[in-house]
């Protein structure tokens, strides 16, 4: 006698079956609250076995149905939304997708499909994947307002972006809330403008600095053209936007000092570190994605969790080229994208067997395309990670090296 409890969940409720064998005993929906999550656990343990949950996994929405079954110590299968979408329409030709037909579906189909149970990772893994991805989320900001604030500028001062043109500084930041226009440079004495910026700046800045800097604002000023006056709406952009990238770039800063200190006591933080090229930001980035790899049973199916196995097509005489599934974590795929430009950057700092592969694959006879050589190497990083987390051993260029022969 088996049980079956499916769940089709949406924003704040699912759509909730109950089978035994192949008949359903019960059906309805349930809100995402206290008291329908107690009503639904008396019903469970009312049962003669603890039933197989299955549901899928929907964003931010399905979090509380997880929660609610690692609270109560509930074994449940959450399914990837491609295959729960394969499973759900296998041997159907009809389109007829409703909340309830795919409550039922998913509980009809739970006997011919094996479905792994969830396999949970430690709470700590969890905060520190929480911690990583807001802290992406604040680069993304940074990046979209930084845009925002060039083009407001390109029309009050253009001439102070030279402040930053390799990377935002809270400096040059609170020097453009302050003077989003050359007319409130031209309107203040070098002395005026040296002691705002002492006094306006979020980090302390020297009083040859500030000399410095006013000197340089100056002069920009007494060429600028720009293309509306100083009383113009676009002159409070500027300092709107200034304000909210010093904001951005703080609260960035103390997310990755609290990720760091976060992943010290993990040994995988320790041996990322090992390889030539990966530095405490990407090695607590890369666990925050990857969790702990030691949940993977082979590296191959740590490709898959990140998306760069491979898919092929064939049909008759026609081959099709190779390619990435890309159906993985795409935030782990850019970090580890990002991790190999870096170390060829940084190959000169110490010997590594991934740089060597990567000029490998561009000198053969047929030479790789650049994103073809650096997706290979993410798949050797990766067994190199695995191979190091599971035999707890640092990088060893002459090990790995070996291993490439």
């Amino acid at each position: 006698m088996t049980f079956i409890l499916a769940f089709d969940v949406s924003k704040g409720e699912s759509y909730k079956v109950l089978y035994q064998d192949e008949y359903c005993l019960s059906e309805g929906k349930i809100t995402h609250t206290q008291q329908e999550f107690h009503l639904l656990l008396e019903e469970i343990r009312s049962l003669p076995d603890t039933p197989e949950i299955v549901f899928e996994a929907t964003r931010v929405y399905s979090r509380p149905l997880e929660k609610f079954c690692q609270d109560n110590h509930l074994f449940y299968s959450l399914l990837n939304p491609l295959e729960a979408k394969k499973q759900l329409e296998e041997g159907s030709l009809r389109s007829w997708k409703t909340d309830q037909a795919d409550a039922h579906q998913l509980a009809q189909t739970h006997w011919k499909n094996q479905r792994p149970i969830k396999q949970l990772q430690q709470s700590h893994y969890l905060d520190l994947r929480d911690l990583s991805r807001f802290y992406q989320e604040i680069e993304e900001k940074i990046k979209r307002i930084r845009m925002d604030l060039h083009n407001a500028l390109q029309l009050t001062f253009p001439e102070v972006e030279q402040f930053f043109s390799s990377r935002v500084t809270l400096y040059a930041l609170s020097l453009i809330e302050l003077f989003p226009h050359p007319a409130f440079v031209l309107s203040s004495s070098r002395t005026k403008i040296k002691n705002r910026l002492m006094k306006a700046t979020r980090k302390k800045i020297s009083e040859n600095r500030a000399w410095q800097k006013a000197d340089q604002l100056l002069a920009y000023a007494s060429c600028a053209y720009p293309a509306v006056d100083s009383d113009s709406i676009q002159c409070q952009k500027v300092r709107y936007y200034a304000y909210l990238l010093q904001d951005l770039l703080e609260q960035k800063d103390q997310l990755a000092q609290q990720m760091i200190e976060r992943a010290q006591p993990f040994e995988a933080f320790q041996l990322y570190q090992s390889i030539p090229g990966i530095g405490e930001l990407t090695a607590v980035l890369l666990l925050g994605e990857l969790g702990d790899i030691q949940r993977f049973s082979t590296s191959n199916k740590l490709n898959a969790f990140v998306g760069i196995d491979i898919r092929r097509f064939q049909s008759g005489k026609y081959v099709g080229k190779d390619h990435i599934n890309k159906r993985g974590n795409p935030k782990a795929r850019k970090i580890l994208y990002f991790t190999i430009r870096n170390m060829i950057r940084q190959q000169r700092a110490a010997p590594n067997h991934l740089v060597d592969y990567y000029y490998n694959l561009k000198k053969q006879p047929a030479p790789k395309k650049e994103k073809v050589a650096t997706v290979a190497c993410i798949n050797k990083l990766l067994k190199c990670m695995y191979s190091m987390v599971r035999n707890h051993t640092r990088y060893a260029y002459a090990y790995t090296a070996s291993n490439d022969q």
